[in-house]
């Protein structure tokens, strides 16, 4: 049989290759190169179903017709879960859930054991545990993230506050910061072992007491990022050694002071977003998304923005992937939006679906977040 030698194969014009229907087999033991390059160089008005190599993510991706979604990290049993949250007028025991690698709306998945907002949220790679929030409580409580059904009592917190944050290794959930009326703002670090039920034990204090703070962790370090106090407005990140007990530690600045932004990691890679940029009663939120090494100390580096700017909203991950759920802002806008980035690349935001209930003040967690690997 002769061969067929080609090094090219071109269109008439030379602009680019034939398009072939029918049936095309390959028999070699060898292989076929995908077109490559990164994020940003995604192509425009491409067909439903084509296939690219992202050199950011090191994954194969395909256009869905709408977006592009990686192909090789896909796994629909990495959940994310968003509890609680406030819409005017009323605090909700809402839980719903979407898988992270995929696209689609959130689907419902129980309640909490109490109804209330401003929460914070920790998880192991099994359970999810919820904490405080207003209506004041000190009440924790956990679901199983595989399965779908009503959360668990799981113990109190050392203090029962609101607008606090949470951030977790495979064993152990530490909550830190938060505010009570009057107002009185914490700097409390407490934590708990999540594969028991409990009360949680005294960790250690923040570098400075504040509310609207927000989370994210690799497997061995917590950094604790942004909110408020009376009369100021934090660009502060300080973290913790999530397997010892003691105060934080300063790590660097955020790209821009706000209070109530969301964030969420891979193992090596934490991400900041959203937020309020005015401290007190007036709000002006920001879309700003930031970065930072978690291994390292210094500021974080601009990432992009967010489909929508906002505030007091969620997220949560999985080792590639970064989702952010909710928020609010003025006129009394609530939101159902589910945005989401590769963690390891740069860019903006991109749609991912809605959630079940338009919310502001929920907190998520996932079973499969930097903080896990």
């Amino acid at each position: 049989m002769s061969n067929l030698r080609v090094d090219t194969i071109q269109n008439s014009g030379g602009t680019s290759g034939p398009i072939i229907e029918g049936n095309v087999q390959f028999s070699s033991t060898a292989h076929i190169v995908l077109p490559k390059g990164t994020t940003a160089e995604r192509p425009v008005g491409v067909s439903t179903g084509a296939l690219r190599y992202n050199t950011e993510s090191s994954n194969v991706e395909y256009y869905n017709g709408t977006s592009w979604v990686e192909v090789s990290s896909y796994d629909a049993s990495v959940r994310g879960v968003f509890g609680a949250g406030y819409v005017a007028p009323s605090n909700l025991n809402t839980i719903d859930y979407i898988s992270i690698q995929g696209l689609g709306n959130a689907t419902d998945f129980g309640d909490l054991t109490v109804t209330r907002g401003s929460i914070a949220a920790c998880s192991s790679s099994t359970r999810g545990v919820f904490g405080g929030g207003t209506p004041l409580t000190n009440t924790i409580d956990y679901i199983t993230i595989a399965t779908t059904g009503n959360a668990t009592d799981f113990g109190d917190l050392t203090t029962a506050r609101w607008a606090f944050s949470a951030c977790s290794s495979s064993t152990r959930g530490v909550f830190g910061g938060g505010f009570t009326p009057g107002p009185t703002f914490y700097n409390t670090i407490d934590y708990i072992t999540i594969a028991t039920t409990g009360n949680a034990t005294d960790f250690g204090d923040l570098t400075a007491a504040r509310g609207g703070l927000t989370a994210c962790s690799s497997s061995t370090r917590g950094v604790f990022g942004g909110g408020e106090s009376p009369g100021t407005l934090y660009n502060t990140l300080d973290y913790i050694t999530i397997a010892t007990t003691g105060n934080a530690t300063d790590f660097g600045d955020l790209t821009v002071a706000r209070t109530n932004p969301a964030a969420c990691s891979s193992s090596t890679r934490g991400v900041f977003g959203g937020g309020s940029v005015v401290v007190g009663p007036s709000v002006s939120v920001t879309n700003t998304i930031d970065y930072i090494t978690i291994a390292t100390t210094g500021n974080a580096t601009d990432f992009g923005d967010l489909t929508t700017a906002r505030y007091s909203f969620a997220a949560c991950s999985s080792s590639t992937r970064g989702v952010f759920g909710g928020g609010y802002t003025v006129p009394s806008t609530f939101y159902n939006i589910i945005d989401y980035i590769t963690i390891a690349s740069v860019g903006n935001a991109t749609d991912f679906g809605d959630l079940s209930v338009a919310r502001s003040g929920l907190a998520a967690c996932s079973n499969a977040h930097g903080g896990l690997s």
